[in-house]
C-alpha cells in the first residue's frame, strides 16, 4: 500500500470519528498519540483534513446536489467521509489524478464499507468528474 493509500485511509478515520464524536477531525489528529511513521504519509493526513475542512461546505453540496437517493445525513457516515476525501482531492488537489482519486475512493468504500457502497460512490463521483470542467 502506498503512503498515500495509508494517509486516506488514516485521514478518513480521523473524519469518521470526528463525525461520530461531533468534533473536529483536525484537533482529534493533533492530539493523537505521535508514533514513528512515514512523514509524506503524516503531511498527506494533515493536507487532506486541513482541505476537507476548508472546503467542507462545497464538498458536501456537491454530495448533496449528485448523491442521488440519499440525504446526506442518512447517508452512512463512513461513505460521506470517502465522498469528502475524494471530492477534496477531485475539486480542490490538482496534483492527484481524477482516476486516482475514484479508484482509491472505490477501494476504501469496498475495503471499509459494502460493495454496494463502493459502486455508488463510484458513481457519484463519476457524475462529478464529468461537469468538474464546469465547477
Amino acid at each position: 500500500m502506498s503512503a498515500r493509500s495509508k494517509a486516506r485511509k488514516k485521514a478518513l478515520d480521523f473524519l469518521f470519528a470526528a463525525d461520530i464524536r461531533e468534533g473536529n477531525p483536525i484537533t482529534l489528529y493533533n492530539a493523537r498519540e505521535k508514533i514513528d511513521s512515514d512523514l509524506s504519509e503524516e503531511a498527506y493526513v494533515l493536507e487532506l483534513l486541513e482541505g476537507v475542512a476548508a472546503h467542507k461546505d462545497a464538498i458536501d453540496e456537491l454530495i448533496t446536489t449528485y448523491a442521488q437517493g440519499w440525504d446526506l445525513d442518512r447517508m452512512p457516515s463512513i461513505d460521506r467521509n470517502i465522498l469528502r476525501v475524494a471530492l477534496f482531492e477531485l475539486v480542490h488537489n490538482e496534483g492527484i489524478p481524477d482516476n486516482v482519486a475514484i479508484s482509491e475512493a472505490v477501494e476504501l468504500a469496498g475495503e471499509l464499507s459494502t460493495k454496494e457502497s463502493s459502486t455508488y460512490i463510484n458513481g457519484v463521483l463519476s457524475r462529478i468528474v464529468a461537469i468538474k470542467a464546469s465547477l
